[in-house]
C-alpha cells in the first residue's frame, strides 16, 4: 500500500514542474486572460453555462509564511498547522485533449447519454501565498481553457468556483495530496445540480473522524514540520434512508498495470478501520478495480464516473442521486466501454479527473483506447 501511494505522489510531483508544450488557442487565451470573471454569490448560481469559472482571490492565507522544497513542493503556514501543496504546471496540449475526450464520448453515444466534464483543482489553487503566486499556472484559467474547448452538448461542471467559496473550510488535506472528503461533497452537490438529480445534504450523513492523520505529502517530503502538523481525516457515510450494495471487480496488477480481472465480489464501499497514511482508501479500498454500486434510488439514472484517485471520494455522496453508480479508473479499465455502457444501460458519464491527471497524454489516450479495446 505504501509503495503504491508513494508512486502516486511521485506522478503528481513530477507534473508540478512540467512546462507547457504547446501554444494556447486565441479564443481560449481571451477567456483565460479576462479579469472580468463573474463572481457568483451562492452555490446554486450557475454562471454562463458553467463554462467560465469565478475569479479566486486568496483570503485564507495570502501572507502565510512558507518555504519551497527542492521538489517544488510548498510548505505553507505556522508550525503545527503546516500545509503542503504543489504548484500546477500541466501541459497546454492536455487541456484540449481532455475536453476532446469528453467531446468524443458525447459524439459516439449521442443524445441517449449525458456527458459531463469536471476538472478537480489541487490545493495549490486556493492556498498559495501571494508571494508564490507565480510559481505555477493559474488553475482557474486552465479550467476555463478546458471548458472553452468543450462542445455545446457536453455539460461543464464548475467546481472551482464552489471550492473557492468554501476554501476557509477543510476541503483539502494539509498533509496529503488529495482533497478532503468535504471538498468532494461540494463537488458532488454541484454535479447533482447540473445533472438534475436529487441530492441530500450532510444532515443525511454520519460523520467519522480519524485523529492525528499525516498523509502522503510527508511520505514524499520527509518534512518534520509536516510530520509535526497532524490533522483530522473526516469522512461521511450516508444514513439508512438509502440502501446500497457494492460489487467489486478487482484487477490483478503488476507494476501498476492491470493484467486480468478477478471474479466479482460483494464488499463494503466504505472500508472499516482506516488509519495512518492510508486513510484515503476508506473509499472502495483503492483504485485497481471496477466498482458497481446499486442503490434504492429508483429513478432510472445510471452513472459512470471516470476518475483517478481524487474521484474516489465523490460516489458516496451520490447514492441518493442515482440508481446505479459505476466507478472506472482511467489507469486500469480493460473492457470495451461501448459494450459496458450498453450492457449496464448507462444514462450518464462524468469525467472527473484532478487537473494534473486530466492533462496527461496517457490519460486521454486511455479514454480513447477504452472505445476500441
Amino acid at each position: 500500500m505504501k509503495k503504491t501511494l508513494f508512486i502516486s505522489v511521485l506522478v503528481f510531483m513530477s507534473l508540478a514542474v512540467a512546462k507547457a508544450q504547446t501554444a494556447d488557442t486565441s479564443s481560449a487565451k481571451q477567456i483565460a486572460n479576462s479579469t472580468d470573471f463573474p463572481v457568483p454569490t451562492t452555490d446554486a448560481n450557475d454562471i454562463y453555462p458553467n463554462r467560465t469559472v469565478a475569479k479566486y482571490v486568496n483570503s485564507v492565507n495570502p501572507n502565510a509564511p512558507y518555504k519551497v522544497l527542492k521538489s517544488g513542493i510548498m510548505l505553507i503556514g505556522e508550525p503545527g498547522k503546516i500545509r503542503a501543496a504543489e504548484p500546477y504546471g500541466g501541459r497546454s496540449a492536455g487541456e484540449v485533449e481532455y475536453a476532446n475526450a469528453a467531446n468524443k464520448y458525447k459524439r459516439i453515444f449521442g443524445d441517449s447519454i449525458n456527458v459531463y466534464c469536471m476538472v478537480i483543482p489541487n490545493a495549490g489553487a486556493f492556498y498559495t501565498p501571494n508571494k508564490l503566486a507565480g510559481s505555477g499556472k493559474d488553475q482557474g484559467k486552465t479550467i476555463n481553457r478546458i471548458f472553452s474547448n468543450l462542445s455545446d452538448s457536453v455539460k461543464a461542471v464548475d467546481i472551482y468556483s464552489i471550492l473557492g467559496r468554501h476554501a476557509s473550510e477543510n476541503i483539502y488535506s494539509r498533509t496529503d495530496h488529495h482533497w478532503a472528503p468535504l471538498g468532494a461533497y461540494y463537488a458532488a452537490k454541484k454535479f447533482a445540480a447540473v445533472a438534475k438529480v436529487p441530492f441530500k445534504d450532510l444532515s443525511h450523513y454520519k460523520k467519522h473522524v480519524v485523529r492525528n492523520y499525516v498523509g502522503t505529502m510527508y511520505m514524499y517530503t520527509k518534512s518534520q514540520d509536516l510530520k509535526n502538523s497532524p490533522e483530522e481525516f473526516v469522512y461521511y457515510t450516508p444514513d439508512s434512508t438509502v440502501k446500497y450494495e457494492t460489487t467489486y471487480i478487482n484487477y490483478n496488477t503488476r507494476k501498476g498495470v492491470a493484467l486480468s480481472e478477478r471474479a466479482p465480489l460483494k464488499g463494503d464501499f466504505f472500508q472499516k478501520g482506516v488509519s495512518g497514511v492510508g486513510c484515503y482508501v476508506v473509499f472502495m479500498g483503492g483504485d485497481a478495480k471496477i466498482t458497481q454500486v446499486r442503490t434504492s434510488t429508483n429513478n432510472g439514472r445510471r452513472l459512470i464516473i471516470f476518475k483517478d484517485s481524487y474521484g474516489n471520494a465523490i460516489p458516496g455522496y451520490l447514492f441518493f442521486s442515482f440508481e446505479e453508480i459505476h466507478v472506472i479508473d482511467c489507469r486500469f479499465f480493460k473492457r470495451n466501454i461501448k459494450k459496458y455502457v450498453k450492457d449496464n444501460k448507462i444514462t450518464d458519464i462524468l469525467f472527473a479527473n484532478n487537473i494534473m491527471r486530466g492533462v496527461l497524454a496517457v490519460t486521454n489516450k486511455s479514454y480513447d483506447r477504452f472505445l476500441t479495446q
